[in-house]
């Protein structure tokens, strides 16, 4: 609670404002989204004095009733309320007395007399799926499907004696997706946002601010329940209205035609947006073409020329089958059942008689839906199978596949045995004749083991940054294909083989993903260079070669996370024996930046695997390519399905996500320290997931006057700008002693006038484009930035004049500590150079370390007690000493301040489970010719 003065107010759980006035509600209605309502109210502080829903059915109370029943709010279950026209005076009575001032309708079959609708002090309101006043009547989300409105919505309106007429009081909308369902429209905004509203207008009320706006006659349409009879599929339309009649027909009543004299209703409609798989023709009833039973699905054609394709087709005797077994349905052998399985079908059957109470006894040809099963019973018997059944995991649509109880059993006992399992991966490629190979690349979500289209068929264009030019369109992954994923991710977890498989099994299915990214390097390295704009020959060295090694190193150490004895004080004359166990932590997100594509999803998912975690893993939108292929390849490396998913698009929808969702237990995440912060908080919100960041960096790199100076410079310019300075660790700062200065700045600039800028294919070939072009643009005003405080701009700062996002390497010097480049990293090839007095170590330190960043940093010096002293001085996670930009899978790697924590690489990432940061600071040590004493060595320090 809060108080203001002497006031005591509620924070409003919706998220709108503060509220103090409350009233006293009769609720009306049935439903799920009746409970919510209900309950949401009680939580905000209004006073529900009475419940007003339907009679049980088979000895099962609604949603509603249950939760008033809960609470001890009165539950009112009337099958009607009036009889020829007349208000029943019983129910009349029943209700009067509970005394409500506002009536609301969440969701109400039932019809209620006007009497009781204008009873109480404030009348009644009533929610509707749409936004009115189009399609009133029922079945409103149905026909705003059909009619392929662009925008859906609900209204909360003032009851009259019309049928849904009355004054509007609050309207919310969206945008109707292409592949929205009648489903996701209601899960995504229908649902969540009719519950806020629901309560808003309550508020409103009590406030005494609600409107009264008279609903237009203008644009208003009426439509009522389709049937069975009236939902024939008429096909000479374009693709996109046929879609819309069978989604919006989907589930009730069904979109049918007819197929070889037989009625075949079709289920699960998207709009072809890929390529057309092949297939075998299908003669479809009154269709000007044939439709196309693929793997897929069965495509079907309108009279635009245009494709859509569904997923499921049912029969007239109910049995349902995926489109894509239409010609091998009916060669499904019946398979007969050992002792094992019978006790399974014994159990199941159990089941059945339990939900299916009206029926006496549970034969073989019982039908589950026409024995009064209904989608509620469908969820129980799913989550009832999976409890009872040695954590069986089926879906809701093996129940519509199997309707009768003898096909749910044979469906059942094959999948206990596997057979069921996708023998072949279907992957649609964007193929493309470039660097004298063929480079075949999936475009779409990896879920549960299968590319799929996004739920909503939304994609996006990844661009090649060499030429600006678009590569292919890649699935653009909505709320909704998160949730999938995560779903997958954790029965995989839970449930599925990788949760029983030893660790040695795991170490070889890692070992065996490794050698299938050695063996596919040239293709992962060039679509690489096309999708990131890495140099090809480092995309392979770099790119790929440590990905390789990443996986290797971890799949050596599967077996070998163990925990350990404690001695401790033994109460005689017991005796105990303690230890520790170490155990993967189950569904873990991964959040991966666009500079390293596959080497960052390396680095992060390998561990995670290595420890029995499953995962989610998003690529950056900008380049997900590679990302994509791994997934291909690890389905070939034999992982379960559900143990890696890989979902492209936006931070914004996707990887809020993933930080918000519930199910997810750890977050690794690399990218920029403001977005980290946001992770972070979602993840504490949301249900206190662990964290693992690696964020921005302002690496030093500190040059004395008594360094090698010809490796100083060389090594130097790869610290800036290795990877076009794509790079965590590049440094962003380079301290040159005074008498030193001059020269290297020279030297610099001559070799960077021998780099060759151009196509990262081409493999002489030293600086390839920019990621993207919003970062080119970022760069090119980091560096009017730069010249506009006063900093010498030396060498570079332009744009090169050629397709694509190519910018020149540059230098600047005269950076003075309070100038923009002095404290803000670029991420680019810009290397900003400042001097220091002639042996001012602790002075130049303090300048190094005068950063809320903690990455990286460096020491070039001969003098080993010199280097010695400043690298034990400067604030970073990794430290190196006359090197640079050396990593190593067996090393830890990860930054301090705002940096972030966690680490990823070597084997302290196991002493936490899934890379979790210790209770110390570890940095890294990279050292290499300190004269005779530290000779081609690195140390490691804690």
């Amino acid at each position: 609670m809060l108080r203001l003065g002497n006031q005591a107010l509620r924070r409003f759980s919706t998220g709108r404002v503060y509220f103090k006035n409350k009233l006293k509600l009769a609720l009306i209605g049935q439903s799920l989204f009746g409970q919510e309502v209900y309950s949401h109210l009680q939580k905000e502080g209004h006073r529900v004095v009475g419940v007003f829903t339907v009679p049980d059915r088979d000895g099962k109370a609604d949603p509603l009733a249950l939760a008033a029943e809960k609470d001890g709010t009165p539950v009112f279950k009337f099958p009607k309320w009036r009889v020829k026209g007349k208000t029943i005076k019983e129910v009349a009575e029943a209700y009067r007395s509970v005394g409500a001032e506002l009536n609301v309708l969440p969701f109400c079959t039932q019809f209620i007399p006007m009497d009781v609708i204008d009873s109480p002090k404030h009348g009644s309101i009533i929610y509707h799926p749409s936004i009115l006043p189009r399609h009133r009547g029922a079945s409103a989300i149905n026909w705003t499907l059909i009619m392929g409105d662009k925008k859906a919505g609900f209204s909360v309106f003032w009851a009259d004696d019309g049928l849904d007429t009355g004054p509007i009081l609050l309207q919310r909308s969206c945008d109707v997706e292409p592949n929205d369902t009648v489903d996701t429209l209601y899960n995504r905004f229908l649902f969540p946002e009719g519950i806020k509203a629901m309560v808003e207008a309550v508020q409103l009320i009590a406030d005494g601010k609600a409107p009264h706006t008279p609903q237009p006659e203008e644009g208003a349409t009426y439509e009522g329940i389709q049937k069975k009879e009236n939902a024939e599929i008429s096909w000479d339309q374009s693709a996109e209205v046929l879609h819309n009649w069978i989604r919006g027909h989907d589930k009730v009543p069904g979109a049918w035609t007819e197929i070889n004299g037989q009625m075949v209703t079709f289920y699960g409609s998207s709009l072809l947006n890929s390529s057309m798989p092949p297939g075998e023709p299908l003669e479809i009833k009154g269709a000007q073409k044939p439709g196309l039973v693929t793997k897929k699905g069965l495509v079907l054609f309108g009279n635009d020329g245009k494709a859509l394709i569904v997923r499921n087709l049912q029969f007239e005797d109910g049995k349902m089958i995926p489109a894509s077994q239409y010609f091998s349905a009916g060669e499904m052998s019946v398979v007969e059942l050992t002792p094992e399985e019978m006790k399974v079908a014994e159990t199941i059957k159990a089941i059945w008689a339990g939900i299916l109470s009206n029926i006496s006894v549970i034969e073989d040809s019982t039908d589950f839906f026409k024995s009064g099963g209904g989608s509620v019973d469908v969820a129980r018997l799913v989550e009832e199978i999976r409890q009872k059944c040695g954590g069986l995991q089926l879906q809701s649509e093996d129940v519509y596949m199997a309707t009768k109880f003898g096909d749910f059993i044979q469906k059942v006992v094959r999948k206990l045995r596997g057979e069921d399992q996708e023998t072949e991966l279907v992957v649609d490629y964007v193929s493309k004749e470039v660097n004298e190979m063929t480079v075949n690349m999936p475009y779409q979500c990896f879920i549960n083991g299968q590319f799929i289209d996004a739920d909503d068929g939304k994609t996006y264009d990844t661009i090649n940054p060499t030429d600006g030019s678009t590569i292919c369109k890649v699935s653009y992954a909505s709320l909704v294909d998160v949730d999938k994923a995560v779903a997958a991710a954790k029965d995989a977890f839970e449930n599925g083989e990788w949760g029983r498989m030893n660790a040695r099994e795991r170490g070889r299915l890692m070992y065996r993903l490794a050698d299938l990214l050695e063996e596919n390097q040239e293709e992962l390295a060039t679509i690489e260079a096309l999708d990131s704009g890495a140099v090809y020959t480092l995309a392979l060295k770099t790119h790929i070669g440590m990905s390789v090694q990443t996986f290797r190193y971890f799949a050596g150490w599967c077996d070998k996370i163990q925990g350990s004895t404690i001695p401790i004080n033994q109460a005689r004359p017991n005796r105990n024996l303690t230890f520790t166990k170490k155990e993967p932590l189950g569904v873990c997100a991964i959040i991966i930046p666009w500079n390293y594509p596959l080497m960052m999803l390396a680095w992060k998912s390998a561990a995670c695997l290595a420890a029995g975690n499953t995962l989610v893993l998003k690529p950056a939108q900008v380049t997900p390519l590679t990302a994509l292929k791994f997934a291909e390849l690890s389905v070939k490396a034999g992982f379960p399905k559900g143990v890696i998913n890989i979902i492209p698009g936006s931070g914004g929808i996707a990887g809020q996500r993933l930080s918000e969702h519930p199910d997810i237990r750890k977050l690794g995440f690399t990218g920029s320290t403001l977005i980290g912060k946001q992770i972070m908080k979602s993840c504490a919100v949301s249900n206190l997931k662990k964290v693992s960041l690696e964020l921005g960096g302002k690496s030093p790199l500190i040059i004395f006057n008594d360094c090698e100076l010809d490796k100083a410079v060389r090594m130097g310019m790869g610290a800036v700008f290795f990877n076009k300075g794509e790079n965590c660790i590049a440094a962003g700062r380079l301290f040159v002693e005074e008498s030193t200065h001059d020269e290297f700045v020279t030297r610099v600039v001559e070799e960077i006038k021998k780099m060759k800028i151009g196509d990262p294919l081409d493999r002489s070939t030293d600086h390839g484009p920019q990621n993207h072009k919003a970062h080119l643009e970022k760069l090119l005003q980091y560096c009017e930035a730069g010249v506009k405080e006063g900093a010498t701009l030396v060498y570079g700062g332009r744009q090169v004049q050629r397709p694509g996002f190519f910018m020149e390497p540059t230098v600047f010097t005269d950076v003075e500590d309070h100038m923009y480049l002095a404290k803000e990293e670029s991420f680019g090839p810009i290397m900003v150079i400042s001097k220091f007095p002639n042996g001012d170590i602790d002075g130049v330190l303090q300048r190094a370390n005068n950063t809320e960043y903690g990455l990286a940093s460096g020491v070039f010096t001969r003098d080993i007690n010199k280097a010695m002293y400043v690298s034990e001085k400067l604030e970073a996670g990794t430290v190196f000493i006359n090197t640079y930009n050396k990593t190593d899978v067996a090393a830890p790697f990860g930054g301090v301040k705002q940096s972030g924590f966690g680490k990823d690489l070597g084997m302290a990432l196991f002493f936490y489970p899934m890379f979790f940061c210790c209770h110390v600071t570890e940095r890294t040590m990279f050292s290499a010719t300190l004269g005779y004493y530290f000779e081609g060595c690195f140390l490691c320090g804690s």
